[in-house]
């Protein structure tokens, strides 16, 4: 058990701040308990105590949308080809590194994505995972990472038909396998890579668990102008008539192409939409807008990083420009997926998961104006401990639950191997 003392506590929900004592269960969905009184020395006997004062105490992030196996990539040289459009992008660079990954770099990609994020105050990740030359066991290495470093975790595989349909049935296996005794989703990778055939498996999988799908949709105007060719209709229409929008735990990824119809259509479903700015803005895709999708939008990574505040910054920055958000839609965007996990019965997100902040605010800091402190000023390097499920996993910055340094020198020489192996990946279309 946790003790605070002496805790400022900012109420996610209302933003109240109040200055309390804190017991903490440990746990699943544990629950945390406000003192105005400091419990006695018998009662904190053989329990963790963290003096708060000066500091702030506030719930951890959610990231909504990550792709652990990116996580080697930082660095890496030049493609084979230079992208000329989001097409060349998937295929000159992501897929040609997920195809290169073997276990031992699975692993390695999934503890340093679990640092990261734990050290961002991230304490639960939906991950999306590809990996098409190491499917079998690739989530239950990503699971049981992810429960070493202290994250609870929404997982799924990214199911594709883009290597043929002996990968897409191995997709479809190693997430039924998984399910079995996981949380988790199906996982697939985008309409304009998935067949009738293996889009109808998929869906039946979902409904035969009980579970959503977690797919990208328009993140390029690729995907609608594919759709469209080969299915005369768009992309929310096709999953529409397959039975994707009657899955309301599913989550719709990017949703930047999309037409006043397809936007009611999700809407109406109560599905979640996960939004990337940070990644929207790098592969030079578009801009995100809200306009019609309704109130259940929810903030990622893509993979880029693990730092949810960059994530709410950005949405707010971009949206500037060419959507309708505020501070507050901002925030509401960071926090709505603790939302979707609860209203969906996912476990690991308790009210015991907490962050520390070592944060000395510049101007007076009260309940009215803490977003503005938020989206300006609070970030990262304020996180000094992370409480995940009742434990402590960061403690004065550093990780607690496993030995960060050894993992990073063993994730730099895997990189190099990845990298080397990806510059003899053969692209028949490259002449030379």
């Amino acid at each position: 058990m946790i003790f605070l003392k002496n805790a400022s506590y900012i109420n996610w929900e209302t933003l109240e701040i109040k200055k309390k004592h804190i017991r903490i269960d440990e746990g699943e969905n544990g629950k945390i308990e406000f003192l105005d009184v400091w419990p006695g020395s018998e009662l904190l006997h053989n329990n963790t105590v963290i003096d708060c004062n000066g500091n702030y105490v506030m719930r951890s992030f959610v990231c909504g949308h990550h792709h652990v196996y990116s996580a080697l990539a930082c660095g890496m040289g030049k493609p084979a080809k230079n992208p000329e459009n989001f097409y060349d992008i998937l295929k000159y660079i992501w897929w040609t590194l997920d195809k290169c990954l073997n276990k031992e770099m699975i692993e390695a990609s999934a503890y340093i994505t679990a640092i990261e994020c734990a050290k961002n105050g991230t304490t639960f990740v939906m991950d999306h995972h590809a990996s098409p030359n190491a499917i079998e066991g690739s989530l239950e290495i990503i699971a049981n990472v992810f429960e070493k470093v202290g994250l609870g975790h929404l997982l799924c595989y990214e199911i594709t038909d883009r290597d043929g349909v002996e990968f897409a049935n191995k997709g479809l296996a190693e997430t039924e396998k998984y399910l079995r005794n996981h949380q988790g989703l199906v996982g697939l990778h985008a309409s304009f890579t998935l067949t009738n055939a293996t889009l109808k498996k998929a869906i039946k999988l979902a409904q035969k668990y009980n579970t959503g799908v977690h797919v990208h949709i328009a993140e390029d105007l690729y995907d609608q102008d594919n759709c469209y060719e080969l299915y005369n209709k768009r992309v929310v229409e096709r999953f529409e008539e397959f039975g994707m929008l009657q899955l309301y735990k599913s989550i719709f990824v990017h949703c930047l192409y999309l037409t006043p119809g397809e936007r009611n259509l999700i809407r109406d479903s109560g599905i979640f939409v996960a939004q990337n700015p940070d990644s929207n803005l790098n592969n030079n895709v578009g801009y995100f807008r809200s306009h019609c999708l309704g109130q259940n939008i929810m903030l990622g990574t893509d993979g880029m990083h693990s730092d949810m505040l960059r994530s709410m910054k950005m949405a707010f920055l971009a949206g500037q420009s060419c959507d309708q958000i505020d501070m507050k839609g901002a925030y509401e965007r960071l926090r709505n997926s603790h939302k979707y996990l609860e209203l969906n019965n996912f476990k690991g997100d308790g009210q015991n998961n907490l962050i520390i902040l070592d944060y000395n605010p510049p101007t007076l800091l009260n309940s009215s104006n803490i977003l503005a402190h938020m989206i300006f000023s609070i970030h990262q390097g304020h996180i000094k401990h992370v409480i995940s499920k009742g434990k402590v996993i960061v403690k004065d910055r550093k990780v607690t639950t496993v030995d960060e340094m050894e993992l990073y020198k063993t994730s730099r020489a895997l990189s190099k191997e990845l990298w080397q192996r990806m510059k003899k990946v053969k692209h028949p279309l490259i002449k030379g």
